[in-house]
């Protein structure tokens, strides 16, 4: 088993790993290597795949909508607050 030690973690990544690992049931530590782990083995993003996927979506869909009818939609719904 291999053991590391982080230096200059901030107080608030730790406050956030706390929480997280208490939310998940787990040690610090064990909340610790979950998420290096995962973070190592994710597969980073394409962002143009990712936007060809959501207009093949939106091309798809019963319900036509552009950009500023949710815009708008997201305006009112803001003003109702």
């Amino acid at each position: 088993m291999i053991t590391i030690t982080i230096k200059g973690l901030s107080k608030e990544a730790h406050l956030a790993l706390k929480r997280r690992a208490a939310t998940q049931g787990r040690s610090l530590n064990t909340e610790a290597i979950a998420v290096l782990e995962a973070s190592v083995r994710s597969t980073p993003v394409n962002a143009q795949e990712m936007i060809a996927r959501a207009q093949a979506a939106r091309a798809n869909m019963q319900f036509k909508t552009t950009s500023s009818k949710i815009n708008r939609l997201i305006r009112e719904r803001r003003d109702r607050r």
